[in-house]
């Protein structure tokens, strides 16, 4: 019995409340009678049928170091109330019950309390946390309350994951990740910027929602600081390491100052302007502006000179005043540039009588007044007589003037002299230098000299909409006509020179000015190459063009090869800008169409946008198969279907299909800039004292300029001298273009091609066809083989450029200036490793360190960083590999200089290698790549 009492005592436990019951509904039996159907005594008032309502449960609770917690529950109608603990009723003596009536409803109600001490809570070992529910009971029945779990709190020292510091550009991203340390409850995070708290509803450029992580959408300067991650919970608070944000703005250029005066009073001289790196300047470790800060151009002042005096005429006759006059003028020489004007008298008069003015031997005062009438009548006669004698000498000199500039005094000539063709006119039709005239049709830029003929259609057609207002000046604008007022006609022979040029009558329309003018030249259609690819990838270069395209390895399935080809649009452009929009590179197509990558591949088209985001809106467009043309995205979009990098002078494209692709540009202030090529040709004509000089203006595209190559190659020209660039504003002014500084004694310049005008639409709308203007020069003597002179491109209220020419025109002695580096030309196209500059040893190992996720933020978003990618990040995370996309796009963008060493400190920066790859030897390239080779089957 002992024993069962003393094992018992659970069943005790676990009893006791059921005899608790029993009892006192033996003692109500007992009062009442033994019919246990009659209403319950007055010490329970309740209404029939009601079960115990629970007015407080237990809650749940946390045990804070070795305090205990208590637990309580209420409930009415009730009887008893015991709490049971993981499936076992709690002692009766651990319980504290009170009682009390609740005065609305005249129900009794209990509540009872327990204590749950830590040690209680250690030793339970179930498979689920520690619990307690409370059981009511009333003369129906029983009521169970919720069940309450009882915990032990704690929160531990260390953090899964510390913020770490970082430095952005301003307006970039700012992720700052936290991982709290574990902890029950779960600590709640709060970040501090420089020990203060951060509030996000306040700013609504910070998140701090995004799973304990702090976000900062466009970082600020005030964003620089000192960013803590605070856990907390009931049992303690935890402080992470502090991470340093620092946000730096790189230095941009400020406008230009205006050129200042030239530095020489007369002479040669220079003129210089600056800029400063203010705009904005650099921040917090900012990059520096790139570029001059003081630009230095050549000048020539006009030396001012002084007048002086020519000799004194001789005296007049005396006047009836006795006095006689002499004159001088202030023209040997004349006052020029601001010279001074002659000091002293113009005019000087004197008694021609010593004082005695006599008249037939009489004095003055004897003179009669009728004698005084005839002597002034004769003054006036001999007057009139010398003014008829000098007309007659100023005739006789015009004319002999004109006679010997007989060979450039007429201004308007048939147009088919510009074709080569000879054309009689009349001599006695003499030129009208006070009526402008206006034609509309082609001009010719070929030179007078040139025995190729044209038929009629070939001269019309390819610049029909320009028209030439020819005035008695060396200006020459063109313009935009609707329909051809006036046609020119063909005529064989060749043009006469000399003085003896013989005239035949010419009706008016077939008038046109003598002037060479900007022109289209005729191109091929297509450049094109091609090359045979497989799994190992390679690179297919269209030479001397700046058009690339990167396979990668792996983009072509295993087994399988692709001739693969590239081509360049040499024609009319199938792309036509609509309203202000303007087409900025070549259009490239790449194919076969039906080809499928498994990765994307790099193509590289130059540009002449002068970049910026502030001036231009750069789009990439497609055309589609019905040949119409639609838009990939914009350069400044975020896009997951394709990634666009744009550098200064080319647009690197990742893609996955192929075709034809374009970028055009948008301008969206005056100050979008298109980047032109200036470049001077010349050749000799047929006739050995003429000399012909040919000024480029083409879009800053290594394509474009090749063109213009190869047609001067084909015409004989020589290129004079090292192209330059011209930044040409969208600010609607013309371009003018002139030569300046002609040796007056040896050469000389044929009538109104001096200084030639463009229209802004034309050079800015340009459909990429070389234009150009010549001018035409001519020797006095063959014995002249040395021409000096300047060519000035300039774009009113724009950018200058001087182009100084000083060449032999003998072939044997003149310099010769190369046109490219044929770097490019070797092998247009190049597969397997020989045609990547990173060892696929090395690329390996870089792809399988950074596309591992790191708490650090040592990722591939990092690498991407330190290569200057840091837009769209999100088209990387889509890809398989991200940095295996991104060091193709490192390829495509550093096929000419391989400069791994700059790719090797990015690495090192980033402290994720060691490795210095600027110090691979050739023979670990090629032991690299043998061993690749090798494991590829090769």
């Amino acid at each position: 019995m002992g024993t069962a009492a003393a094992g018992g005592g659970y069943g005790a436990r676990r009893w006791l409340p059921w005899l608790g019951l029993c009892f006192w509904a033996a003692g109500a039996a007992a009062a009442r009678g033994t019919d246990n159907s009659e209403v319950l005594p007055d010490s329970i008032p309740s209404a029939p049928g009601t079960l115990p309502h629970f007015v407080e449960e237990p809650e749940d609770a946390y045990i804070i170091k070795s305090n205990p917690i208590a637990l309580r529950c209420k409930a009415r109608p009730a009887m008893q109330i015991f709490f049971k603990c993981n499936g076992e009723w709690v002692h009766q003596n651990e319980h504290v019950s009170e009682e009390s009536l609740d005065e609305s409803s005249g129900l009794k109600v209990r509540e009872v309390f327990i204590n749950v001490t830590r040690q209680q809570v250690e030793d339970f070992h179930g498979p689920e946390d520690y619990w307690c529910q409370c059981v009511a009971w009333s003369h129906l029945g029983t009521s169970k309350s919720r069940k309450a779990s009882v915990r032990i709190a704690y929160l531990r020292k260390n953090f899964e994951q510390d913020p770490q510091g970082r430095e952005v550009p301003i307006e970039g991203m700012i992720v700052l990740h936290c991982r709290p340390p574990e902890g029950v409850p779960a600590a709640e995070v709060e970040w501090l910027k420089n020990e203060e708290p951060i509030d996000s509803e306040q700013d609504e450029n910070i998140d701090t929602r995004a799973d304990h992580n702090l976000i900062i959408r466009q970082a600020r300067l005030s964003d620089s600081g000192n960013y803590t991650c605070m856990a907390a919970n009931i049992v303690a608070k935890r402080r992470s390491l502090s991470a340093t944000v620092v946000v730096y703005v790189n230095g941009g250029w400020s406008s230009w100052t205006e050129w200042s005066a030239c530095n020489v009073r007369c002479g040669r001289g220079w003129q210089k302007r600056s800029r400063t790196c203010t705009n904005p300047a650099p921040l917090n470790g900012g990059a520096f502006c790139e570029g001059m800060s003081v630009q230095k151009i050549t000048c020539t002042a006009l030396c001012p000179v002084d007048g002086s005096w020519e000799v004194w005429s001789e005296w007049s006759v005396c006047s009836p005043e006795c006095e006689h006059l002499r004159i001088r003028e202030c023209t040997a020489p004349p006052p020029r540039n601001g010279g001074k004007f002659c000091e002293g008298l113009s005019q000087e008069s004197e008694n021609c009588t010593d004082g005695l003015c006599i008249l037939d031997k009489k004095p003055l005062h004897e003179i009669k007044p009728q004698s005084i009438e005839n002597a002034s009548d004769i003054a006036l006669y001999s007057g009139l007589g010398a003014a008829v004698v000098a007309v007659a000498v100023l005739v006789i000199g015009v004319t002999l003037y004109r006679r010997s500039h007989s060979d450039y005094g007429v201004d308007v000539i048939d147009s088919s002299a510009l074709t080569g063709n000879s054309l009689l006119l009349n001599p006695a039709m003499q030129p009208d230098l006070t009526v402008s005239r206006t034609y509309s049709g082609p001009i010719c830029l070929q030179d007078p000299l040139d025995k190729e003929l044209m038929t009629e259609s070939s001269l019309f057609n390819p610049l029909s909409d320009i028209k030439v207002k020819v005035q008695s000046s060396f200006m020459v604008s063109l313009g935009v006509s609707e329909r051809p007022d006036y046609h020119g006609k063909n005529h064989s022979g060749t043009f006469p020179h000399g003085n003896n040029r013989g005239f035949s009558t010419i009706h008016p329309r077939n008038k046109t000015p003598y002037i060479q003018n900007l022109s289209s030249l005729p191109t091929r259609t297509e450049l094109r190459t091609t090359g045979v690819f497989g799994h190992l990838g390679g690179r297919l270069v269209m030479p001397n063009t700046g058009v690339s395209l990167l396979i990668p390895h792996g983009a072509i399935p295993e087994e399988n090869s692709w001739e693969i080809y590239m081509s360049i649009n040499q024609g009319e452009p199938s792309l036509q800008s609509d309203g202000s929009e303007v087409l900025l590179s070549p259009e490239v197509t790449c194919g076969p169409p039906d080809m499928l990558v498994t990765t994307p591949f790099a193509l590289t088209i130059p540009h002449c946008a002068d970049v910026s985001s502030e001036h231009w809106n750069i789009h990439l467009k497609k055309r589609t198969q019905q040949g119409k043309w639609e838009e990939v995205m914009s350069v400044e979009d975020e896009s997951t279907s394709c990634y666009c990098l744009l550098d200064p002078f080319a647009c690197h494209v990742l893609l996955d299909s192929f075709g034809t692709y374009a970028l055009t540009g948008e301008p969206i202030t005056d100050c979008a800039v298109k980047q032109l090529k200036v470049a001077v040709f010349g050749c000799m004509s047929c006739n050995s004292l003429d000399y012909n000089l040919r000024v480029y203006c083409v879009d800053n595209t290594p394509c474009a300029f090749q063109e213009v190559v190869s047609d001067e190659r084909h015409q004989g020209g020589q290129l004079l001298e090292e192209p330059k660039l011209l930044h040409f504003k969208g600010n609607t002014f013309s371009l003018q273009i002139s030569v300046l500084d002609i040796p007056p004694f040896l050469w000389r310049i044929k009538p109104f091609t001096a200084c030639q005008e463009v229209p802004f639409s034309r050079v800015w709308s340009s459909n990429r066809q070389p234009l150009h203007c010549a001018f035409s020069l001519e020797r006095y003597t063959p014995t002249t083989t040395q021409l000096s002179c300047k060519i000035c491109i300039r774009q009113l209220k724009g950018h200058e450029q001087i182009l100084q020419v000083q060449t032999s025109i003998l072939e044997s002695e003149r310099e010769t200036i190369t046109f490219f580096a044929q770097e490019d030309s070797t092998f247009p196209a190049q597969t397997g490793p020989k045609a990547f500059k990173i060892p696929y040893s090395i690329r390996q190992r870089i792809c399988a360190t950074f596309d591992t996720p790191n708490a650090k933020g040592k990722d591939w978003q990092m690498l991407a960083q330190k290569n200057s990618i840091n837009r769209n990040l999100s088209y990387f995370a889509t890809q398989s590999s991200p940095s295996a996309v991104i060091l193709n796009l490192w390829e495509a963008r550093h096929q000419q200089d391989g400069d791994l060493d700059s790719l090797a400190c990015a690495l090192e920066e980033i402290g994720r290698t060691h490795t210095k790859l600027s110090n691979i030897t050739e023979s670990q390239l090629e032991d690299a790549d043998f061993n690749y080779s090798r494991q590829n089957g090769l």
